[in-house]
């Protein structure tokens, strides 16, 4: 059996499910997802984009590029924020609150060189990226 997951934007106008198991889950702290979240952190779910599927409320998903490296979409209605996908990397993020049913169970940070709330909770600290996405591979004190 696929575990399968359901989210809904902020109004519930848009619906988003999820089938089978993330890639990987955890924090992000760069100035663009804080920035983007309204938030000192960004708690990810990544998923290969196949397994993401918009279904219900397509007409009303908008997408902004601030940077080729992310596909940010919010829903026109109300404004909440529903996924981000990621080209570069073959992964769609679908933030962690969209999916509450959905165990998060975090296994990294990135971007902490950036960070405005430091995390002590025993985690890998990524300077930037892990090397497989493109990044330096260092980690940084907790």
């Amino acid at each position: 059996m696929t575990d399968k997951y359901t989210g809904r934007c902020f109004c519930g106008a848009v619906e988003v499910t999820v089938t089978g198991a993330p890639a990987g889950m955890g924090y992000c702290h760069c100035d663009s997802c804080r920035s983007w979240s309204a938030g000192p952190v960004n708690a990810f779910t990544l998923w290969d984009p196949d397994m993401v599927k918009i279904t219900q409320g397509a007409e009303f998903v908008a997408t902004f590029n601030k940077t080729k490296n992310s596909d940010r979409k919010w829903c026109t209605r109300c404004g909440g924020h529903i996924m981000a996908g990621h080209p570069g990397l073959k992964l769609t993020d679908v933030y962690a609150a969209m999916l509450p049913d959905l165990k998060f169970e975090p296994g990294v940070h990135v971007n902490y060189a950036e960070t405005v709330l430091p995390m002590k909770d025993g985690l890998p600290k990524m300077k930037d990226f892990p090397a497989e996405f493109g990044g330096s591979g260092e980690t940084v004190p907790e």
